[in-house]
């Protein structure tokens, strides 16, 4: 049977994609909408209030909060309903997590625990470990944390040292090792433990019970951001774990890891837009009410500028995480129509978008990074001040760059899969890109100043797609197997990619909206549009530059330079009027709406 999702993992780049291929935030229904606005009210009602006790670290209260969160079915979302929870789509979970997102460290104990917490035993786990753990974990009965990173094995996991050797009965293993960076790891029941098996060169995975005797932590870290989040180092000192305990089967625990790291990375994207959400409106909020040289901050050029710039990276985002995310839904049911287990489904429907998920994560924690400190900048002297939000908001967005893989490596591995899909034959990656480079000489640029609106930032999206597909197969030939020393030239083709990503989202979205009359003015969008079309031409030029002078020379980088400076030329538009119109929409609602 044929896959529903529109599109493969990485195949945008040789794809032209249509509106009626994509998904767009103005399609959730009603219901979706309404457990969104569900989450939303539990945020403003149960955690808000409670925002300086969550970083005070008041004892037993972010627990206490989960546990609430459970007793009304938010913990469950994702879990089916015979596992005690209530079976919504992945794309339904998605937008309760962007809810959930605005909720500061309080959002990365509810993600740490129906994410990387739950999945992993909801995925992989047999009947007898459903039972006995999921309905617990979905009703907040039981809380959940992930324990991977080692103090020598964080990026690289598989290094860790944690030890798991079996008992001469044969009835359980004895575990030994430390694990660090443990969110909710001070009150969690339930871990997920990563371990080497005897002298196994590859981890397993198992089931661990947080009371179990030679189970000891460290205090609580002291922490830049999130501060309310429980982070402890773990010690696991000749635990007895029942042989039953293993997760799956002997060394997949790094195929578990990777996994569900894939699915952190997408839902993180979605997290980020709650995130930015919150930021924003605080951000007009003051700017409305602040007066300097009696005018209202929002009255000045300056932060007109800031604000609008906000709200494009935000349109832009949700754009992309929503139009990636229904293609993993449809992947998911897809594949369970084929007979495909609903675990095996999960993992193998988003594993199918590894590029997307890497670029996403990259995207959204970057952007809402931009956001939270133009919101510093925006409250000026205030800004600096831990009496006003900005100051909460800078401090917690950091690690979101940091979390579910550095940004770095996860540039790298947007390249990286792509590339594997193309020599796996998954996608015709490398047919299209030595297509492009054999015709760089019937390249022609795009007027965006004539004809069809649409049709000429369709054509200069594809233009794009070629700037990064004449360079694919000349870093494979130039670089062969040492091309993974190359990270440089990797992150720059990575952002050109995740530019391109990016902007076609965008692009898709509006017209979307135009066509299918579902917004009434739609001229602010397009405002929105082409700015992120001018801004994304710029850096896309000079990640392709860039890459181009660091591994090209004589005729080689002259047609190469030549080629990229036809494809990312565009028409300039009065881009100061565009914010500005942007900016005037946020300002008079006062909150976003877009």
């Amino acid at each position: 049977m044929k896959s529903k999702a529109a599109i493969r993992g990485g195949e945008f780049l040789i794809r032209e994609v249509t509106i009626d291929e994509v998904f767009i935030p103005e399609e959730f229904d009603e219901e979706q909408l309404m457990i969104a606005e569900s989450c939303n009210d539990f945020v403003e009602t149960e955690i808000a209030p409670h925002f300086d006790d969550l970083d005070d670290h008041t004892e037993g209260l972010m627990a206490l909060l989960l546990k609430k969160a459970g007793e009304l079915g938010l913990l469950g979302l994702s879990v089916p309903e015979d596992l005690d929870g209530f079976g919504q789509s992945f794309l339904t979970s998605m937008k309760a997590n962007e809810a959930i997102g605005s909720a500061y460290s309080f959002s990365v104990a509810f993600m740490a625990h129906t994410g990387i917490g739950t999945l992993p035993i909801l995925y992989y786990g047999n009947d007898e470990q459903h039972q006995k753990y999921v309905p617990g974990l979905a009703t907040g009965e039981k809380l959940a944390a992930y324990c991977l990173t080692e103090p020598n094995a964080g990026s690289d996991a598989n290094a860790g040292k944690t030890k798991a050797v079996l008992s001469e009965d044969g009835t359980h293993y004895v575990m030994n090792g430390q694990k660090m960076w443990i969110t909710n790891g001070g009150f969690a029941d339930v871990l997920t433990v990563f371990a080497k098996i005897e002298n196994d060169r590859v981890l397993s995975a198992f089931i661990v019970e947080a009371d179990w005797e030679g189970i000891t932590m460290n205090p609580e870290e002291h922490k830049m951001g999130i501060k309310g989040s429980s982070t402890r180092q773990i010690f696991f000192n000749d635990v007895k774990v029942p042989v039953e305990n293993l997760l799956g089967k002997r060394g997949i625990g790094f195929r578990i890891a990777l996994n569900i790291l894939h699915i952190g990375r997408i839902k993180l994207g979605a997290t980020v837009i709650g995130g930015m959400r919150r930021a924003i409106n605080n951000s007009v909020t003051y700017a409305n009410e602040r007066k300097q040289f009696n005018m209202f901050l929002s009255e000045f050029g300056a932060i007109k500028y800031k604000i609008a710039e906000q709200i494009i990276k935000m349109f832009a985002t949700e754009s992309a995480v929503y139009r990636a995310s229904k293609d993993m839904e449809d992947s998911i049911e897809s594949l369970l129509e084929q007979g495909s287990t609903y675990g095996e489904a999960n993992i193998e429907g988003v594993a199918e978008y590894e590029p997307e998920c890497a670029l996403l994560k990259v995207y959204g924690s970057e952007a809402l990074d931009y956001i939270v400190d133009e919101m510093v900048q925006i409250y000026g002297g205030m800004g600096f001040s831990s009496e006003a939000p900005a100051d909460r908001s800078y401090r917690d967005s950091r690690i979101n760059r940091i979390f579910e893989g550095t940004n770095e490596i996860n540039r790298l591995i947007t390249v990286d899969s792509t590339m594997k899909k193309g020599m796996k034959h998954k996608i015709d990656l490398f047919e299209a890109a030595n297509a492009v480079l054999n015709n760089l000489d019937k390249i022609v640029g795009v007027d965006l100043s004539e004809g069809d609106y649409y049709k000429a930032k369709h054509a200069f999206v594809n233009n794009l797609k070629t700037a990064v597909l004449m360079l694919l197969p000349v870093i494979q030939d130039t670089f062969k197997r040492q091309l993974v020393f190359e990270e440089e030239v990797l992150m720059n083709i990575s952002d050109m990619m995740m530019d391109v990503y990016v902007l076609e989202s965008t692009l898709l979205r509006v017209e979307k909206l135009e066509k299918n009359n579902l917004k009434p003015n739609i001229s602010v969008y397009k405002d929105i549009l082409d700015v992120l079309t001018q801004d994304i031409a710029n850096t896309v030029y000079k990640s392709g530059f860039d890459a181009i002078g660091s591994f090209t020379k004589g005729t080689q980088k002259k047609l190469l330079s030549e080629a990229l400076d036809t494809l990312t030329k565009t028409y300039s538009v009065n881009v100061k009027e565009a914010r500005r119109r942007i900016a005037g929409k946020v300002i008079e609602d006062e909150v976003y709406k877009f």
